[in-house]
Formats: C-alpha cells, structure tokens, sequence
C-alpha cells in the first residue's frame, strides 16, 4: 500500500477512535480547560502517531514479535500475481485512481474556501473603523451582524446592542482573544480539509468549538454577569446574519442551546479530572499497535529491495581451484560457512542394520582441525589419475559418504561420475579420512550423511591434487545428479515468475531484523525427472533464522518443468542466491524505518 494512503487511513482511524473516547467520557462535564487540551492532543496525536517509531522497542519484547508475526500473517495475506489478458480491465487502479482524484478535488475545492473565509476577514480588518469601546479595540460592522472575534480582532455592529450587552459582548470575545481560542479553530479546519470524507474529522471540530464557546461563555459568568440576562442575551442575537465565513469564534455560535444547557449544568466534581489521564494509554495503544503493523511489514517490504539483488544461476556453489593451486580467499570465504540450521526430526534414510542417518542436525559433524585441515588433507592425498590427465578428462566429482557415530567414514560412493578414474581416486582418498567429530542432534551422537563435490582442473601442467569442498546435500539415490544438462529446469512462468513466488512468499524473520543481520544465502536445490524441488541445501549460510527461512520458501515451491539430457527427463543442480536486505527507512516508518 501507498506510504500516503497508509498514513492517511492511519490518521482517519484515530480520529473516529478519539471522538468515540470523547463523546464516551468527557462530553458531559465542565473542565472546559481540560477538554480544550485533549481535543487538540487529539488532533495532534491523530497527526503524529503514525510517524512515531517504537520498533526497536517492540522488536526486545517477545509478546510484541508474536503478535507481529500474527499480524503479518492474517491481516496481511499473500497475493497471488497472475497475468491478465491485455484487454482486461485492472479495476482495481482504475478504483483507486478515480478515489484519488475525487479526494483530490474535494481537497482543492475545501482549501479555496478556507483562503476565501480568510481573505474576508482581512478585507474586514482593512476596511472597517477601528474604536476603542471600553478600553477595548474593536472593528465596526457597517451592517447588522453578530459579533465575532480572529485572533486579536474583535468585530462589532454597535447599534445592534445595548452597553449591557455590549460589556458582556467584550468579555466573552476577550476571552477568545486571549486565550488564542483561533488557533484551535485554523487547526480543526485544517484537519477536515485534509480529511474532508471522514464525517468524524468535521464533527470533532464541531466539538472544539462549542467548547471554545463554552469556554467564553463560562468566562462571562464567572466575571459577575447574571446568567439569565446573558442567555436571554444570546436567544436575541439567533436571528442575525454572520459578517463573515466561519474561521472566526462567533458569539451567537450555534447550538446555543447546548450552550445554554451547558451554563446551567451542575460543576463536576474535581475527582472527575482523573479520567483524562485515560488519554495516555489510549495514546500509547495506538501507537504499539502502529508500529506493530509496520515491524510485520518489514517482511513485505523488504522483497522490493531483495528482488533486484536476487538472481539465478544454474552454477554449483561449489568453490574450485586450478589444479597445484589452492584458492584462500574463496575457502575462508565460504568453506567456512558450514551448514549448521535446521533440525531435521525424521530420518530421511533408513540403514538394515544401523541407525537413522541425517541429513542436517543440530551439530553437522567436523573434520578434525576444520575446513581448512580437511582442504589440506584433500589437496596432499589426492592425486591426478595419470589416464585422465593423458585423455584431459576433468570436471567435478560429486561423492557422498556417512559419519556415524564414532565418528568413522562409512558408505562412500559417488553420486555425479566423471570418470572410472576420477571416481576411484574420489573414494580412495574419502576412505583415507581418519575419524571425524561426530554429529549430534539433541544432544546424541547420530549418523549423517555429508556430500564432498570433488573439481579435477586441468588448467595447469603441474595438475595433480584437488582442490575443494563444500558440505552439501544432494539426495538419498546413487542416481547422478546432472550440473548442465541440455534444457535446464525451468520455474512455472520462467524466472520472473520465480522472483514473484520469492518476493511474495519470503518474511524477513523478526529476529534477524532486530539484529540488523542481510546478506545473500546461497540455496542449492534438486529438481528431479517430476520436476519436484528436492534436497535443497544452504551452501553459503548468513544466520540461522535467514537460512532457516531461505529453506523454507524453497520447499514450498510448487513443480519445476524438469531438465533434460538427450529427450530425457533427468535430475538437476540448481542454485538460487536470494539476498536478504533491510531497506532503508521510508516516509511511513522513519525514526520517527
């Protein structure tokens, strides 16, 4: 939704919540004072929470995440993109588009007014005879009007009144003046011009200014004046015409008959003022459940920075070395970056004899000495077949071996071939390995199942050793898995509609959000003969909570059209990089993201 739109609603919505809370509580009683406060807090509480940033604080409260979570995933579901007809009409921006000119008009139209009403009371004050009456400055009216005061300008048709009313007249629009009551009155009408369609913005400055009037007029009794001459003084002046628009606070304002109601009401008792503190946590609500809806939209709002950054590659992550020549960058890069996120509850295989073997748990087991021993171990046992170099056979070995308990290799067999020779010197240096740290899930040493893509590079005369590695899983079969085949899979709709199913279906977890944690995860899939996403795999990893959902959105993918090698259907490689990216604060969620 449109930032502006957004906030405008936001706006509208208070509005009406506060006039429900005024007319609730405060409608029937006399702290004029007060309810003069809580009606402009009103407004600019309407105005501002919008804008006011407690994320942060949300984001250190975990009953506060739940409630986004829930927020985000009822209140804001998913929509799916479909690819209408060119003729078909989007009625949809053709609704808003029309909403937004009617709006706009009414806006034009409002705001020509207030400049007119404001244009004829300064020609008022331009044209008028100036006198003092009482030691007051006053405006003469030229024609029978009632008065009224603007600011520090108090207008008159003194024939119309006797010196009785007209003292009375004086200090009821003194009081105006004084206590600059106008700058109630410019506030609320700036308010219905911008949120001329809610009726709730006009009837709260109904509100306001009766309690303006309640104010002068309490003013004028409290002075000495007798109420019954004063109200009786008021019925006189109903029949008279108003001098101007309606900016200014007008003596006769109507209803007068909730202002004489209102003079002769009882005083309420001071213990009554306790119940305006009630605006506080109002206040406060508003603004939690605000900032609530914009930590659950971060998730969504996040894709539009993610989808240009996003992009395919049918390339295996895996990071490959001239053969004699070891890469240090890439190793410390991404070898490092070992797969340790999500618990996998069932076993994906089941052994004759032995234990259930994994593919991820809690503790991926470890090479004694890490990545980097396991690279160095590689790079020295391995050797070039001599046949492959004579025939320039190279390209990656994909073997695929079993942890178990003691730590012990087991089971090693290749799952992409390149070659008998390649193959053989593959799973002659894998049954080398001496004993690994064990894998552990829920505190248990368990059997796990590791993928050790192999390159032979022939790039080089001194070619003779291998040259990397990256934890990675790829299925429970000994079928091959291809890396290019001659038609690649390919998503329903191509790789647009891939980035759509990304950009819809990805929510930036909380967690990740409150620890400012992006970046890209690397996912690597298979697509097998159905098209069916299989094993899908975090080879560069960024958080556990990013990975964890990086995984997620990618086994939920519906059916892929299937690659295929000479006409037939046949298992493939892909890898998806999906970045992860806090955008920067907008206009709508700004520090008040």
């Amino acid at each position: 939704m449109n930032p502006d739109l957004t906030y405008l609603l936001k706006a509208n919505v208070a509005l009406a919540l506060f006039y429900v809370f005024y007319r609730t509580f405060f409608d029937k009683d006399t702290f004029f004072y007060w309810r003069r406060l809580v009606l402009v807090c009103f407004l600019l509480v309407s105005a501002l929470y919008p804008i006011l940033n407690m994320q942060e604080w949300i984001k250190g409260h975990e009953p506060m995440v739940v409630m986004a979570d829930i927020y985000a995933t009822i209140m804001m579901p998913e929509v799916t993109i479909g690819v209408q007809p060119q003729a078909a009409i989007d009625w949809p921006n053709l609704i808003l588009s029309t909403l937004g000119y009617i709006y706009w008009g009414g806006f034009i139209l409002l705001s020509i007014r207030f400049l007119v009403q404001l244009f004829s009371i300064l020609q008022l004050v331009i044209h008028c005879r100036k006198v003092r009456i009482k030691g007051v400055r006053v405006y003469l009216l030229d024609n029978p009007s009632g008065p009224f005061s603007f600011f520090r300008w108090i207008f008159i048709h003194t024939n119309s009144h006797t010196d009785n009313e007209l003292e009375e007249i004086l200090i009821h629009e003194q009081a105006h003046s004084r206590q600059w009551h106008s700058v109630d009155v410019i506030l609320s009408e700036l308010v219905s011009i911008i949120c001329w369609f809610n009726p709730f913005a006009w009837l709260m400055q109904r509100e306001i200014r009766c309690n303006l009037e309640y104010l002068a007029d309490n003013h004028v009794l409290e002075s000495g004046h007798d109420s019954r001459s004063y109200q009786y003084h008021l019925l006189g002046l109903i029949h008279q015409t108003k001098a101007a628009a309606t900016l200014y606070n007008s003596f006769n304002v109507l209803p007068l008959k909730k202002r004489i109601k209102m003079m002769n009401r009882r005083r309420t008792k001071a213990i009554g003022r306790t119940k305006y503190l009630l605006f506080i946590p109002l206040t406060i609500l508003l603004m939690i459940i605000s900032n609530i809806e914009l930590v659950a939209r971060t998730a969504r709002h996040f894709t539009k920075e993610m989808m240009p950054a996003a992009s395919l590659t049918q390339e295996n992550p895996s990071f490959s070395a001239e053969v004699g020549k070891q890469k240090e960058v890439p190793l410390k890069r991404d070898v490092a970056t070992a797969m340790q996120i999500i618990n996998q509850k069932d076993s994906l295989k089941k052994d004759s004899e032995e234990s259930p073997v994994f593919m991820v748990v809690e503790q991926m087991p470890e090479y004694p000495g890490g990545q980097k021993a396991l690279m160095t171990f590689l790079s020295q046992n391995i050797k070039y077949p001599a046949i492959a170099k004579d025939r320039k056979i190279q390209g990656r070995v994909i073997a695929q071996f079993v942890v178990d308990k003691d730590g012990s290799v087991s089971e090693p067999h290749v799952i992409r071939s390149i070659s008998p020779e390649l193959d053989t010197e593959a799973l002659r240096v894998i049954a080398m390995m001496p004993k690994w740290k064990p894998g552990r899930q829920k505190g248990q040493e368990v059997r796990v199942k590791y993928t050790l893509p192999i390159n032979f590079n022939l790039n080089t005369e001194k070619a003779d050793k291998l040259i990397s590695y990256t934890p990675a899983r790829v299925g429970t079969t000994n079928q091959n898995v291809y890396q290019v085949v001659e038609k690649m899979p390919e998503f329903p709709g191509g790789q647009e509609a891939l980035m759509h199913y990304l950009a819809r279906n990805i929510r930036y977890p909380i967690d990740a959000q409150k620890a400012k944690e992006e970046g890209r995860v690397i996912i690597q899939i298979i697509i097998d003969e159905k098209g069916n996403v299989t094993s899908p795999n975090v080879v560069r990893k960024i958080s556990p909570s990013l990975d964890a959902e990086a995984i997620r959105v990618v086994s939920d993918m519906p059916k892929w059209e299937p690659g295929k090698q000479d006409g037939q259907a046949v298992r493939v490689k892909y890898t998806i990089p999906i970045a992860f990216k806090l955008s920067a604060p907008t206009s709508e969620n700004k520090a008040v993201n």
